[in-house]
């Protein structure tokens, strides 16, 4: 009997060393030193709903002045979203330096790939984005993706609405670019839905309004005060458990 119990406890701390070993890893997927622009101040959180997740943003460095903007949600949680997500970023991240030449033709190739390697029926949504430090130019291609909020200096809210389709699900897929552009004192909100969706105990969404009024509120903030305010205060409204993975990325001018 010494000797199972001796052997479950082994399997339970190297399952417990694996765990933790997988939940480090994909923290290091994350960016970790992202390249300072002169225009922009910006930044990433992501709060997973299990030991992993299948939520992920990326800010990859183009060029010098020139930033590649990532947000993504794949369809699923724990462990099997988490490999799709490692599997996109990988993607993504060998192929996106020729973005500011052809956004549509990179992410074309990423839909075939990312439908080869993953079952029937999975796909995940995507906002991808090309910032130009000196034009202050964002070009853009959401796939499928909650729109964006780019709120403007004037309290005026720009929706950053889907361009394609998800990525995955179709053989045949097209995007279309759309640019805006980033005033003084502008803030773009890029998230996933475990942000808005989460619901208090009346079943009432957290939503876009709340999201925008925490902005509002503390407008005068760093990105990265103004990240770790809003999910508090996701997490405040939230009744219960985390259902779903939560990301934000807040970029402001």
């Amino acid at each position: 009997m010494r000797r199972r119990t001796t052997a479950a406890q082994e399997r339970e701390r190297r399952a417990e060393y694996e765990i933790e070993l997988a939940r480090e890893v994909q923290r290091k997927l994350l960016p970790q030193n992202p390249p300072p622009l002169a225009t922009l101040d910006y930044g990433g959180l992501s709060v997973p709903a299990r030991v992993v997740g299948g939520d992920y943003y990326d800010f990859l460095e183009l060029a010098p002045g020139h930033l590649g903007l990532v947000l993504a949600d794949v369809s699923g949680k724990g462990f099997p979203a988490a490999l799709l997500m490692a599997n996109l970023q990988a993607t993504l991240r060998s192929q996106f330096r020729l973005a500011t030449q052809d956004l549509p033709g990179i992410l074309q190739s990423v839909n075939s790939l990312f439908q080869e390697n993953s079952e029937p029926g999975r796909y995940a949504t995507l906002f991808v984005a090309h910032y130009d430090d000196v034009q202050r130019r964002l070009s853009y291609v959401n796939c499928g993706h909650n729109p964006p909020l780019l709120v403007h200096s004037n309290g005026d809210v720009e929706l950053l609405k889907p361009t394609a389709t998800v990525l995955g699900l179709f053989s045949h897929w097209d995007c279309t670019v759309t640019e805006v552009r980033l005033g003084s004192g502008d803030a773009l909100v890029m998230y996933t839905d475990g942000v808005t969706e989460a619901e208090n105990g009346n079943g009432e969404e957290f939503g876009v309004q709340r999201l925008l009024d925490v902005l509002r509120s503390n407008a005068d903030m760093p990105a990265s005060v103004l990240l770790n305010r809003a999910v508090s205060a996701v997490e405040s409204f939230r009744a219960g458990e985390q259902e779903d993975d939560m990301t934000l990325v807040i970029a402001m001018s």
